[in-house]
């Protein structure tokens, strides 16, 4: 197997040899669980535009990567944070993204699909009324369910900064799930994932925005298919869980602890919603299979070497997890470049790059070692570093 040099967290060069690719079969689904996997864009290097100030995307890689995801049974939550929503990628191209993405998952029989909608054309601000928030999201998910889309109902920044009460959060939620034409998945994203969504739900007291949440659930639990929860706190969402109300499920956005969080337990389980999915798709795929199959043993088998590989690409500041996902893809010949949105490629350092390649490889997950090795050459040679 080639060996490549790596620079390790000493400041050392070490030689690093990897190992066969893993022997995953994914399979087509459906499984026992729901899974989506939060898709990242990809971006189009070769565009003439300032990266940090207009995104450019490559539209043909971009769809190209949903149908690599639908093939191995896994679902599409569209224009999320995995995205680049709201960091890189604005309103304007979400609608493009959206838009795009339905129209090829209507020639994908079975394939499953729902989009982000949210508010992030409002710029948040204490001045806002809620009143602006509530025509934001009507905005989004007028052009969503005019696309034939089924919606995500985003965490808002525009909400979370001009709220005064939990009594702004009912009002808002209540509002926007009493016209929407079916069911929704309704997103709690963590300040981890996005420091301006501090105090959603009224509160900086978990417990405290767990209940105005439940509360908005119970009140609307028929315009609900179900919550994500992205807090990277496995008791919290197991809490939640086992308190929502009947028929409302939990789509788990716990990149930390998916594996044990998915598999259940007596009292019940979650489905997924999750963006480490999109870079370890053919292990997801493969694992969800085996559980479908009430192999539950081949199915933590196959996640737990993932984990490690998941908690290093969403270490804090978690919000830049979106470089290691494109990286991967790279990695893996799914796309030809690591360019991405917004010049994000540049927000992790060569270290930590290097450490994702090890883990990887460990897990299994660098399908063609020549190639990934090849690409983690090039990346090694613009730092300055020669193997």
């Amino acid at each position: 197997m080639p060996t490549i040099t790596l620079p390790a967290a000493s400041g050392a060069l070490e030689p690093f040899e990897t190992a066969a690719a893993g022997a995953f079969d994914p399979a087509p689904g459906p499984f026992s669980r729901i899974a989506f996997s939060a898709a990242h864009v990809v971006a189009d290097p070769l565009a003439d535009v300032d990266p940090w100030l207009e995104p450019a995307i490559d539209w043909e890689r971009t769809i190209a990567y949903r149908r690599y995801l639908w093939d191995m049974g896994l679902g599409v939550a569209e224009a999320m944070d995995t995205a680049q929503r709201g960091m890189g990628l604005d309103w304007r191209g979400a609608q493009e993204l959206i838009r795009r993405s339905l129209e090829a998952a209507r020639e994908v029989p079975g394939a499953l699909i729902a989009s982000g909608c949210g508010t992030d054309h409002l710029e948040p601000s204490p001045d806002l009324m809620v009143d602006d928030v509530i025509r934001a999201y009507e905005q989004q998910i007028e052009f969503i369910e005019g696309e034939g889309g089924r919606l995500i109902l985003m965490a808002s920044r525009a909400l979370a900064a001009c709220a005064q009460s939990p009594d702004d959060y009912a009002r808002v939620y209540d509002r926007l799930l009493g016209q929407v034409r079916e069911p929704v998945i309704i997103h709690w994203l963590g300040d981890m994932f996005d420091p301006a969504l501090a105090g959603y739900w009224g509160s900086d007291d978990l417990g405290a925005a767990m209940d105005t949440c439940l509360g908005i659930l119970a009140d609307n639990a028929g315009k609900i298919d179900g919550i994500k929860i992205s807090l990277l706190d496995k008791d919290k969402e197991i809490v939640m869980r086992r308190r929502l109300p009947e028929g409302v499920r939990v789509y788990t956005g716990d990149d930390f602890n998916y594996a044990e969080l998915i598999a259940g337990d007596d009292e019940g389980y979650s489905d997924a919603l999750l963006g480490i999915f999109d870079a370890i798709a053919p292990a997801a795929s493969a694992a969800l299979d085996a559980l479908t199959k009430g192999d539950a043993p081949r199915f933590h088998q196959i996640l737990a070497p993932t984990v490690p590989l998941s908690r290093h690409i969403f270490r804090a500041p978690t919000r830049f997890y979106k470089t290691g996902v494109v990286f991967m893809a790279y990695l893996n010949g799914l796309q030809d470049h690591f360019a991405m949105v917004g010049g994000q490629q540049s927000a992790r350092s060569l270290l930590h790059l290097a450490e994702l390649f090890r883990l990887a490889d460990v897990a299994g997950l660098l399908r063609d070692p020549d190639l990934a090795c090849a690409r983690m050459r090039a990346v090694l040679t613009v730092h300055g570093v020669e193997d």
